[in-house]
């Protein structure tokens, strides 16, 4: 049986949509101001971001892997491991990924990579001697669905117009600092008192704290969609609940020295490693754990499956 789906939500469905297009007019309304700001030509930086974006994108699953130190291994190295991957990549009509172990106590797992003709799953040590093999396959499964929803592109195109906008006021508030835009045919200049480089701060200010928002909210849209197609894939949400409860508790486990080293990596992680809770849900990369599993088990009945 193909799964084409993994696991559509309208209602979740709508709420990505909703908040991608609000960060789309953030960045929209952003680069109007700053058009009209600076009577300068803003093209050679987009392309600038535009090729560092592209070599990004297209090396996704290289920089991930070695930024984690992360090893791809041969079916001869880890066959249970390749066999479970393939067997789940069946169930979900997807290509098999490259396969990658981390050499870490901490359990855990992610996946990179720009198409699911280009990707690769890894899973650390400490996941695979932790878990139950139907637990780890629920892992593998949600890390599949990121493969199959494209949340790689979905989160570099969102990455992307940040970088852009970044770009542009530093180098907006360098020039205007360094009196770039004293000119005497310059329209803006400084002629209601205010200095330009001083409206880009405030204006980039706002822009920043509500992109930076609306950013980790689609990344926790994404984890949300990524369960719920470990649950389709699988046909047994009950072992990923298993699994992030299990993963959650045993974080507190791991030596500190060791979850400091692979939390550059919390964006990718299924959970994040060593994160203390924040004051609020909306600075989050991931939803709270309590909810995760709520929404698992609501799908579970959905299933009839058993919940305990």
């Amino acid at each position: 049986m193909k799964r084409r789906s993994y696991g559509r939500d309208f209602g979740l469905t709508l709420r990505m949509l909703f908040t991608t297009g609000l960060l789309g007019l953030l960045y929209v309304i952003f680069g109007v101001v700053l058009l009209n700001a600076f009577n300068v030509g803003f093209a050679p930086m987009i392309v600038i971001i535009g090729v560092i974006a592209f070599v990004q994108y297209y090396t996704s699953d290289k920089l991930a892997l070695a930024a984690s130190g992360a090893k791809v291994v041969t079916r001869e190295e880890a066959p249970d491991l390749h066999d479970m991957v393939e067997r789940l990549c069946a169930m979900s009509d997807l290509p098999k990924p490259k396969i990658a172990v981390m050499d870490t106590p901490v359990p855990n797992a992610f996946a990179t990579g720009r198409s699911p003709k280009h990707a690769a799953v890894c899973v650390t040590t400490g996941l695979w001697e932790r878990l139950e093999p139907r637990e780890i396959e629920g892992v593998l499964a949600h890390e599949l669905s990121h493969i199959a929803n494209r949340d790689v592109l979905i989160m570099t195109v969102a990455s992307f117009f940040a970088m852009i906008a970044a770009f542009i006021v530093r180098m907006g508030m360098w020039t205007g600092m360094m009196g770039g835009y004293g000119g005497g045919n310059n329209r803006d200049n400084n002629n209601n008192g205010v200095p330009v480089w001083l409206i880009v701060m405030l204006v980039s200010a706002i822009t920043y704290a509500v992109s930076f928002i609306l950013i980790r909210t689609i990344s926790r849209y994404r984890e949300y969609a990524a369960d719920r197609g470990s649950a389709l894939i699988t046909g047994a949400p009950e072992y990923l609940m298993s699994a992030l409860q299990k993963i959650s508790s045993q974080m507190t486990l791991i030596p500190n020295r060791d979850l400091r080293q692979v939390e550059g990596m919390n964006a990718f992680f299924i959970i994040p490693a060593g994160v203390k809770s924040v004051a609020s849900e909306l600075f989050m990369d991931h939803p709270p754990i309590e909810k995760r599993l709520a929404a698992l088990a609501e799908i579970a009945r959905e299933m009839g499956r058993p919940v305990a």
